[in-house]
């Protein structure tokens, strides 16, 4: 058995090559054509939807993710600016989410249970709850963002269409 080993991706040139390789590795380019065209696709609906409005995203664990991620190319791919400057993934002050929240927040695995569930993690906290009932634009589904590929396409496409129309912001 062959095994390949796709990259990490920080954005979607990566998942390009990623997907190119794969389909290398199985003879089967044409369909990794296809796949790389259906995201591009998605990207290219998705573009500029939020016209660079700044966003924090979150997931209940309290991390975000700043520029070199595959997240912050989601929100942009979205037209939205990442109001995380760290690059990589951090941990969010609970202390800064009360005292300056931000204006807006894309939620994160908030789908699934297991990340979620942690009785002892931020997720529980009234801030960090009270931050994502009041400010969340948006809730990715963890299957989007769990692995360096094609789904963050997909985020993009959420966020765009969670975008208010051009004249009410």
């Amino acid at each position: 058995m062959r095994v390949v080993t796709i990259d990490e991706a920080a954005d979607f040139a990566g998942v390009r090559a990623n997907i190119r390789k794969v389909a290398q590795a199985l003879a089967q380019p044409a369909r990794g054509e296809a796949l790389v065209r259906d995201m591009d696709g998605r990207l290219a609906r998705a573009r500029g939807a939020w016209g660079g409005d700044s966003v924090l995203y979150l997931t209940p664990s309290g991390v975000t993710a700043g520029p070199g991620t595959l997240v912050d190319a989601t929100l942009a791919a979205a037209g939205l600016t990442n109001a995380e400057t760290r690059p990589g993934y951090q941990t969010v002050s609970l202390e800064g989410l009360a005292l300056d929240p931000p204006k807006r927040v894309v939620l994160g695995f908030f789908d699934s249970f297991q990340a979620a569930g942690d009785a002892w993690g931020p997720g529980r906290h009234r801030v960090l709850k009270r931050v994502a009932r009041e400010r969340a634009v948006a809730s990715l589904p963890g299957a989007t963002l769990s692995c360096p590929f094609w789904g963050a396409a997909e985020a993009a496409e959420i966020l765009a269409a969670a975008a208010p129309s051009r004249g009410s912001r």
